[in-house]
């Protein structure tokens, strides 16, 4: 069933910037924590992507935050909170092995799945007995989710299948008239979602890659292990943590992944854009620096150096979402799969972007 979205009047925008005075980012974040006591929605900067936040506690909030998203309700939402001392309140145990990985990564990108307490809603949870936790280390996410009571449930601040918003304009073209504030505090550090790790079973999984990689998990934990379906576009299970099971990140265009020695890339991108751009179609490619003026198309975007999986990630949603504002109807990206270094962070980047290409790959 459909759930209806609750028209705002007037999305609020409240700008922070890094010379504010504490005195009156104090009183925007209380402002904005006031609305998320009283029910509404307000979206926030975190150093992952920007969050759409709603109280955790409250099932009708998380309500609001799946139709302001248009998003399927047994996707399960993150709980953010400030504190590892507010954790006890929302989980029935914590393991050994999750305080060791919450000592080492919080506050930071990483978010644990615990069993969750009755104290929980299964609106928020997707209807799972589990419960996602992520303590953010964005200084303007950590108190504004002190200002707000502790727990906040937050998705990414898309409309659901969008590629997730890293400046507060992203924000502004998905959720004006949806929701009831919108922190600006310019754009966020890393730019792909934080890593999902399920710490209910004795050996930790990871459900979605991220910034903490599971090398860096290893060495905290041991052994970890990496869902099988985090790669498997033909998954039809039920999704235990956001962004598993449907098309995620997605431009409007169609968009491809080309996998394969450089320049046998660039020759296949460039007769693709050719044929394309014949028939009265625009084009667009993401590519490396290595090769980006030899690519041919509408709109050329300048991933980085091959080597460099950070600076991948910081732009990739920003270029998505660029194509759509410039019309283009075939977007070609390289494939990232090989050309990173061995810190682990491009298994998250080609996730991202094999979630937003449908996982369409052409190997030349």
């Amino acid at each position: 069933m459909e759930t209806k979205i609750d028209v705002i009047t007037e999305t609020r925008i409240v700008a922070i910037g890094k010379s504010d005075p504490p005195g009156s980012i104090d009183r925007k974040l209380t402002l904005a924590g006031g609305i998320i006591r009283q029910g509404g929605l307000v979206a926030f900067p975190t150093e992952t992507v920007y969050g759409l936040g709603g109280d955790a506690l409250n099932s009708e909030s998380s309500r609001k935050i799946y139709a302001a998203k248009g998003r399927p309700c047994d996707n399960p939402l993150i709980v953010h909170i400030a504190d590892m001392t507010h954790l006890d309140r929302i989980v029935s145990g914590i393991p050994p092995k999750a305080q060791k990985l919450a000592k080492a990564f919080w506050p930071g990108p990483l978010t644990l799945i615990f069993r969750k307490s009755e104290v929980v809603p299964y609106q928020t949870t997707g209807g799972l007995d589990t419960v996602a936790v992520r303590m953010p280390s964005h200084p303007i996410a950590n108190l504004f989710i002190r200002k707000a009571g502790g727990y906040v449930a937050a998705p990414s601040a898309n409309l659901s299948g969008k590629p997730s918003p890293t400046l507060a304009r992203h924000v502004v073209q998905d959720m004006m008239g949806r929701i009831d504030m919108i922190i600006d505090a310019e754009g966020v550090e890393i730019g792909l979602e934080s890593t999902i790790v399920d710490v209910t079973g004795d050996i930790p999984v990871i459900l979605r890659p991220g910034y903490i990689t599971q090398r860096m998990l290893s060495g905290v934990v041991g052994e970890t292990d990496m869902d099988v379906t985090i790669y498997d576009g033909q998954s039809t299970q039920a999704p235990r943590a956001p962004g598993m099971k449907y098309r995620h990140y997605a431009p409007r265009g169609e968009l491809v992944i080309v996998e394969g020695e450089p320049q046998n890339v660039v020759r296949y991108i460039n007769e693709q854009t050719a044929l394309r751009e014949a028939g009265g179609a625009r084009t667009g490619v993401i590519g490396t620096q290595e090769v980006l003026s030899q690519y041919q198309a509408s709109s050329v975007k300048n991933a980085g150096r091959r080597r460099d999986a950070s600076m991948v990630a910081r732009q990739l949603y920003t270029f998505l979402r660029e194509f759509d504002d410039e019309d283009i109807a075939y977007i070609y990206a390289e494939s990232f799969a090989d050309s990173f270094d061995d810190s682990g962070f491009g298994q998250a980047v080609m996730n991202r972007l094999l979630k937003a290409a449908g996982h369409r790959v052409i190997h030349v």
